[in-house]
């Protein structure tokens, strides 16, 4: 990957997917990683939250929790996305929320965390927005790409040697069911707002002992119930510009093949096989339009067994993981 950025450099992209691997690894293991100090880490690490977007964030993973993963794609009064986008990043069960098509269009997606709340949005508030004109819901069934697997993975940034010496340490008591129990939330509700908090706020947050916090951290962590996940502005630090979301339509009988070959794309950054009116649907990341144009017509357009394509480039980013945007 090369950078387009007077601001950031190689280092700077070394951090970043360092932090995709393990993102609450502390700085002086990851300088020990990249060769530079922690201090020099620490200050990298602070400039790229101030200038470029920078969060660590704990996600619960609703694949792997077994709960519903919906991409809602609302086509709206012209004059209203905005205010329509802006309404949903507030919630706490929205994510990737951009405003596509002309601004006629919003795109997000939601993990509603029980049937009710799902009900409450998909058959309820929506339907009930005089400017939402058409709904399309497209609920995700089984992943390719994304989630903890981090898009900058995909270009060698890290060797697997650094990475190996990044990945958590594995749970001594082995990998337990993905589940989140009620008495974690507090301590979730930390980790969703910073993904590297350390023990002793953890510690504060929770009531617990230090010791527990980390073992129950551990297994979370292990089980897939959550990863930590970072968000970053990928136009300013890395000079792609441009995202786009991609509503593929297969036969059933190369799905899964279609969507495999997909997820080893460079340019996609999240594929999953979903029902709903298109079969699959991933998000490219690239640096141009005529970038987009080339990969459409090109190693996308090439895979057979596509029958149909529709792309939605994003005019604007309004929430990635988190809302709203820190301030630079």
């Amino acid at each position: 990957m090369q950078m387009e950025s007077d601001t950031f450099d190689e280092l700077d992209l070394g951090l970043l997917d360092a932090l995709e691997v393990n993102g609450r690894a502390s700085f002086s293991r990851i300088g020990a990683v990249l060769g530079v100090s922690d201090q020099t880490v620490a200050r990298r690490y602070r400039r790229l939250c101030a200038e470029g977007g920078l969060r660590v964030v704990a996600v619960r993973d609703a694949e792997r929790l077994g709960q519903d993963h919906w991409t809602l794609r609302l086509r709206c009064v012209p004059d209203s996305s905005a205010a329509i986008a802006d309404a949903l990043a507030k919630r706490p069960d929205t994510n990737w929320i951009g405003v596509a098509s002309g601004g006629t269009e919003v795109v997000l997606g939601t993990r509603p965390r029980s049937p009710g709340a799902r009900d409450d949005l998909l058959l309820g508030k929506l339907p009930r927005t005089p400017r939402v004109l058409e709904i399309h819901a497209h609920q995700m069934l089984h992943r390719f790409y994304g989630g903890p697997s981090g898009w900058l993975r995909k270009f060698g940034v890290l060797s697997e040697e650094q990475v190996v010496a990044l990945r958590h340490e594995p749970d001594p008591a082995g990998r337990g069911p993905a589940r989140i129990e009620p008495e974690d939330e507090p301590l979730l509700a930390v980790l969703e707002r910073d993904g590297r908090a350390t023990y002793p706020e953890l510690q504060r947050a929770t009531g617990r002992s230090e010791s527990a916090v980390k073992r129950r951290l551990a297994a979370l962590l292990a089980s897939g119930a959550v990863f930590v996940d970072v968000e970053y502005d990928p136009g300013i630090i890395l000079g792609y510009h441009t995202d786009a979301a991609l509503w593929i339509t297969t036969s059933p009988a190369v799905l899964h093949r279609v969507g495999e070959a997909l997820a080893a794309h460079d340019e996609i950054a999240h594929v999953a096989a979903t029902a709903g009116p298109s079969n699959i649907i991933a998000t490219a990341v690239v640096r141009s339009t005529a970038d987009l144009y080339a990969y459409l017509s090109g190693p996308l357009g090439h895979l057979e067994g596509v029958q149909h394509l529709e792309a939605s480039p994003l005019l604007r980013r309004v929430k990635r993981l988190t809302y709203p945007r820190p301030v630079r």
